[in-house]
Order: structure tokens, then C-alpha cells, then sequence
């Protein structure tokens, strides 16, 4: 669908506006009085972060919902033709509700970071103006429709990471983690780029222009064009481990996910929060909107070891977040066990499988970026703004509305029923289950095991004897409840109705798998009852609960 609204185009630059904004703006407040220059960037950031959101209701006004699979909002302008590259943007439901997720968490990490830096105003415009300059590319990289230009943003994405780890995080070791997470990225990035090039040679020349098409990077043209010509075995393969190896170090994915704790352990909380909650799914987004339908054959002949390596991530980042004693790196130990379960519904290659992978993007991003949160106000509080876990104990007493939010953030990580992580993730353990048993129950350990990091960490911080020092603690105030509220409000409406989230992500997941139909990859058939259970999952997810099987199912 085309509007005369160029909503998405819109959604990129107004976040560059807005950054522009805190750095001149406030640059210029700083001669003045340090009270006026805090609220002069504050307010601008807060205001750019808010202005974003009434863009992104306009989108979805324009929106579609009844034709999520197609790609809507759609603009396409040459950009640099000799080379097949164009400046294409447009969304699809998944591709929307990624875009409102970055949308959503970025005027909540704009308020959390309001006291930080320690009221250095300088230090504060340039770390709020790095946070919207994050926005326009995380927008921008999830609508992109252009090869060439998705991995543009891909590798830009890196340069705000980079300084907001490395210039504003927390602890000795900030620079060395910046530099770690930079370094995964690039080699990633680079290997893509080999593999962008090698995919573009293999469009071919016009005879009559003696040149490759001029959007011969249109995502759309590459689909259709592989699926009527399709390149030798070979190539394909290469291209699509190309593809797949910087997008599961994105992820990040067993075993290239080593760059992700020590990054989430010595970023501020604002930045674990995007960095975790929505730039790591640009990662698993590649693999369901580039790698599937460009290379269909070269995913079935990988899947059986991408499943395996989602199953150990799903086992290993649990069984790590169990013997970690930093509260932030357990978080991210805790996200590459989720980031286990997108990858393995994803290439389970079942419409339920890849609608609850679709759903998961999402709702881990709800509940990851409410736990750094809640994480890094609790830092905030300590006398010495301690991450050990030892170094806390009997806080339920103290500060009982930080601890209450803290269990629920938690309990979303366990994906408790009723909250939203459950229905994805059920949706990923039935659909995969149909496809793949062993797969399907082996990760359901996951979820055993995510119960014991989740209980044992709540005990450890909120229960028994009030440690010595932290008896006087503030509780959360009011604008840290406006922080955590639109969070934990989400994950209980999206858990006990997520219809309207799976009205955008249901129609993409059957053109993937439409896209898989020429390397032989369908659906299991209506007859068979692991199918027709899985079909129960997904109707009776749309209401207010979920149920594991159909009558049919059950009685088979």
C-alpha cells in the first residue's frame, strides 16, 4: 500500500532532526545556567521521542492490517543506479511492529537516563542526541527494501553502539567491551559485504542496456527473479552462510555471542535496553526477511544444524545465566536462551513457528528492556552502584514497588501464562514440535531452566536480611513508574490479548513460507494432528489464552 504520506521516510528523519536539535540547541544552553541547560536537553530529546511516536500512529492509520504480508508504505527513488542501489523503504506487520517497538523504547530510555552522567550537561546532550541518531537507523533498517542499502544501515548502526558503550558506559572495562562488540560486528559486516557483492554479480546484464538492472538490488526483484533462475547449489550456499553469519552474530547466536555480555555488562541501562531489546533483532530479522526467501534451497540444507545451534544457545545461555554473579551480564546470558527459541521457530519452517519467532522479536524486546531498566535503577540506588549480586539482599522490604516490577519483568522471562512472552513462546515450541520433536523438547529445558535463573536471582536480591547500608533506599519514584509502567502495562494486554499483534505477524509467516515452497518446504498438511493442534494454538491465541492442542490433536 502507497500513501501520499511518506510516514516511513518520515519515521527515519525526524530522529535526525531531533538529534541535530540536542546538540546544537543545547550546545548553546550550555553557556548559560546548568538548570536551564539540563532542561533544555532533556526536554528537546524527550520531545523528538514523543513527536516520533505520534509519526509512527500516523503509519499505522495508514496501515493495513488485513494485508500485513505485502510490503505497505511503500517509496522507492534511484539512488545510486550504476550500481543497482535505491533508496526503497516499506513495511511489512513484522517489519511495522519492529519499527514500534524502537519507537516505543526510546522516549522510555530518554527518561531513565534523565539523572545520569551525573548531571554533566555536555556529556548528557551528546549521549540523548546518540540515543535518536539509534532511533533513525533502527527505523530505517527494519523497513529498508533494498539489499544494498539494509546493509548501509547495518553497518551504521555500529558507529552510535560504539560511543555509547565505550563513552558513557560504567567500569574500567567499557572501552575494551566497545571495542570487542565493534570488532564481532565488523568481521560479521564484512563477510556480508563479500556476500552482497558476490549476490549482486549474479544478477545478470541486460542485453539490451549491457548494464544489470538499476534496482537490481530491490529485494522484491531478487526474490522473484532466484525463484524463476536459481543459482548453482554452491553459490547459494556461500551466500546464505555469508548472510547468516553477521546476522547471528547480531543476534547473537551460539557460539559468535561472546561480544554481548561484557557489552551489556559495561553499557548504561538505556543502551543494554536498545542494544539488547531491538538492535539484536535486526539480527534474526535478516534471517527471516533475506536469508529464507533470497536463498530457500541453501536455509532447508542448513536448517538441521541452525536448529541445533538454536537449541544449544537456548540451553547454554540459560545454564550460563544460572552461575553468573553480574546482574546485567545475566540479563544478557538470559537473551541469548531467547534468542535460541526466534532462531529455532524461524527455521522450524512451520507458519506457527515463524508467526510466534515473529511475536517473540517483539515481546523480548517489551520484557529484556524492562529488566536493564529496573536493573539499572537498582544499580542507581546501590552507595557504590554495585552490578554483584551478592552485594544486595532483603530489598522486597525497602523498596517494594521496584521489587513487585522487578518480579513481573521477571516471571515476562520465564514467559509466566498471562504475560506475552508465553504466547510466543509456546507458539514457537508447538510449531517447531510439528516440524521437529526432539528439537521442541529438548527446548522446553529452556524454560525450567529460565525458572531457576529468574527465582533465584528475585531471592537473592529482594529476600531474606536486609543487607548492612541499604535499609534507607528510595523507592521507585514517579518518573521511573512512568518508565516501567508502559512495559509491564504491554506485556499483560499483549498476554491476555494478543490478537492484534498476531494480525501483523500471521500473513508474513505464510510468505515466508510461500518463499520456502520452491526448495520443497511446506506446512505439515491439515490431516496430520500435530498440524491441526498447532492450528489450535494460533485461533485460540488470538483470544485470551492458548491451548496446547485441538480436540482432533488430543484425541489422536
Amino acid at each position: 500500500m502507497t500513501t501520499s504520506v511518506p510516514w516511513l521516510s518520515l519515521l527515519i528523519a525526524w530522529p535526525l532532526v531531533g538529534a541535530a536539535a540536542v546538540w546544537f540547541t543545547a550546545a548553546a544552553r550550555t553557556r548559560g545556567v546548568g538548570a536551564g541547560a539540563l532542561r533544555a536537553v532533556r526536554g528537546i530529546a524527550l520531545g523528538a521521542a514523543l513527536v516520533e511516536l505520534g509519526l509512527l500512529v500516523g503509519a499505522f492509520t495508514a496501515f493495513d492490517t488485513s494485508a500485513a504480508g505485502t510490503h505497505q508504505l511503500a517509496e522507492t527513488y534511484r539512488w545510486i543506479p550504476q550500481i543497482g542501489a535505491s533508496y526503497a523503504v516499506g513495511a511489512d506487520g513484522v517489519a511495522l511492529a519492529l519499527v514500534a517497538l524502537s519507537v516505543l523504547l526510546v522516549p522510555l530510555v530518554v527518561l531513565a537516563a534523565w539523572k545520569e552522567q551525573d548531571g554533566d550537561v555536555r556529556r548528557l546532550r551528546h549521549y540523548l542526541a546518540l540515543v535518536l541518531l539509534l532511533e533513525a537507523f533502527m527505523v530505517a533498517v527494519f523497513v529498508a527494501r533494498d539489499v544494498f542499502l539494509f546493509y548501509v544501515l547495518f553497518e551504521a548502526m555500529l558507529i552510535p553502539v560504539y560511543f555509547m558503550i565505550g563513552g558513557f558506559g560504567v567500569g574500567a572495562r567499557r572501552r575494551y567491551a566497545a571495542v570487542k562488540f565493534l570488532l564481532f560486528s565488523l568481521a560479521g559486516g564484512l563477510i556480508m559485504l563479500a556476500a552482497v557483492i558476490a549476490l549482486y554479480v549474479q544478477v545478470p546484464i541486460d542485453p539490451a542496456t549491457g548494464a544489470r538492472p538499476e534496482d537490481a538490488f530491490l529485494t522484491t526483484n531478487l526474490v522473484g527473479y532466484f525463484a524463476e533462475n536459481p543459482m548453482p547449489v554452491t553459490i547459494e550456499r556461500l551466500l546464505f552462510l555469508g548472510f547468516f553469519l553477521a546476522f547471528a552474530i547480531k543476534a547473537p547466536l551460539f557460539p559468535v555471542h561472546t561480544w554481548l555480555p561484557d557489552a551489556a555488562q559495561h553499557a548504561p541501562a538505556g543502551t543494554s535496553t536498545l542494544l539488547v531489546g531491538v538492535l539484536d533483532k535486526v539480527g534474526t530479522f535478516g534471517m527471516l526477511t533475506l536469508c529464507l526467501p533470497l536463498f530457500p534451497n541453501a536455509s532447508r540444507w542448513a536448517a538441521p544444524v541452525v536448529v541445533v545451534l538454536a537449541v544449544v544457545s537456548i540451553l547454554y545461555g540459560a545454564l550460563m545465566a544460572i552461575g553468573q554473579s553480574d546482574l546485567m551480564r545475566l540479563i544478557a546470558y538470559t537473551s541469548v536462551s531467547h534468542f535460541g527459541f526466534i532462531v529455532l521457530g524461524i527455521f522450524a519452517f512451520t507458519s506457527l513457528s515463524v508467526s510466534g519467532s515473529s511475536l517473540y522479536m517483539v515481546n523480548h524486546g517489551i520484557s529484556t528492556g524492562a529488566l536493564f531498566l529496573l536493573a539499572g535503577f537498582l544499580v542507581a540506588r546501590h552507595p557504590e552502584r554495585s552490578q554483584r549480586i551478592a552485594d544486595y539482599g532483603g530489598l522486597q522490604k525497602v523498596v517494594p514497588v521496584l521489587a513487585g516490577t522487578f518480579l513481573v519483568a521477571g516471571l515476562s522471562a520465564l514467559s509466566l501464562p498471562g504475560l506475552s512472552t508465553f504466547v510466543s513462546e509456546i507458539m514457537v515450541l508447538v510449531g517447531t514440535f510439528a516440524r521437529s520433536p526432539w528439537a521442541a523438547l529438548v527446548a522446553v529445558l529452556g524454560v525450567v531452566l529460565a525458572a531457576l535463573y529468574v527465582l533465584l536471582t528475585y531471592q537473592r536480591i529482594f529476600t531474606g536480611a536486609t543487607r548492612e547500608g541499604l535499609d534507607r533506599l528510595p523507592d521507585l519514584g514517579a518518573r521511573e513508574k512512568w518508565v516501567v509502567a508502559p512495559l509491564l502495562v504491554a506485556l499483560l494486554v499483549l498476554g491476555f490479548y494478543p490478537a492484534p499483534a498476531l494480525d501483523l505477524v500471521r500473513e508474513p509467516a505464510e510468505v515466508t513460507l510461500s518463499d520456502l515452497a520452491v526448495a520443497g518446504v511446506e506446512d505439515p498438511p491439515r490431516s496430520d494432528p500435530l498440524a491441526a493442534g498447532t492450528e489450535q494454538v494460533a485461533s485460540s491465541s488470538q483470544g485470551t489464552s492458548v491451548t496446547r492442542s485441538s480436540d482432533e490433536g488430543s484425541e489422536s
